[in-house]
């Protein structure tokens, strides 16, 4: 079974926004009187659609304030985004480009709403083939559905391409979608059992590893 097509979040694996994200969250939560630390951001919102995040959190308000408390958050975001407020992983781009030069088929899919304008912004949209953001599915991860709906677009089987992720939520979607998986994970690998391979760094990610995967 070949390996044809990779798939990369965004946060945290393409790109270091997960400061811009972390902040934003913080500073909209403190606006509603809630402390929000850096340990509540991986355990509550990471790799989570934005209403979603909020609603862990804000588990006693409506849900019109809590789409309030997510639009809010993402204005904050995008402010630090459209100042680039974010950088790129070198690690990652050679690992995209050495998959370009082996015929792979890439894709980019990613939890945020916001995924076009920061490929765009880092320069590299053009690498890939398709792109899916958290509002072109109807379930956010931990369904598989955004992942799915990458391999529609690149039209290859689940099971011929691999994910990498850097959340809890991000693996569990794609082992559900029936993809192998690479966890991205300093932690020491903590809630990641379910990825088929777990680094601790981006200088680990390598097209041998990826295709060690697959076998012949």
């Amino acid at each position: 079974m070949p390996l044809r097509g990779i798939i990369f979040d965004l946060d945290g694996v393409l790109v270091d926004t997960v400061p811009a994200h972390f902040r934003a969250w913080r500073r909209m939560f403190a606006e509603y009187g809630y402390g929000f630390d850096f340990a509540d951001y991986r355990r509550l919102v990471d790799g989570r659609p934005r209403f979603d995040g909020a609603r862990a959190v804000m588990v006693d308000h409506s849900d019109a304030e809590v789409r309030d408390a997510a639009e809010r958050k993402n204005a904050y975001y995008r402010e630090m985004i459209g100042r680039g407020e974010f950088v790129v992983f070198e690690a990652a781009l050679r690992l995209v480009d050495q998959c370009r030069a082996r015929g792979y088929a890439l894709a980019t899919a990613s939890s945020s709403v916001n995924v076009n304008d920061v490929l765009v912004k880092a320069g590299i949209r053009d690498a890939f083939s398709a792109v899916v953001g958290g509002d072109d599915v109807a379930r956010g991860k931990p369904a598989p559905d955004i992942f799915l709906a990458a391999v529609r677009q690149l039209e290859i089987p689940a099971h011929e391409c691999v994910v990498i992720e850097d959340s809890v939520f991000g693996v569990r979607a794609a082992k559900a979608g029936g993809f192998r998986c690479v966890g991205l994970s300093p932690e020491a690998g903590a809630g990641f059992q379910d990825a088929d391979l777990v680094l601790a760094t981006h200088e680990e990610l390598t097209i041998e590893g990826l295709e060690a995967l697959f076998p012949d």
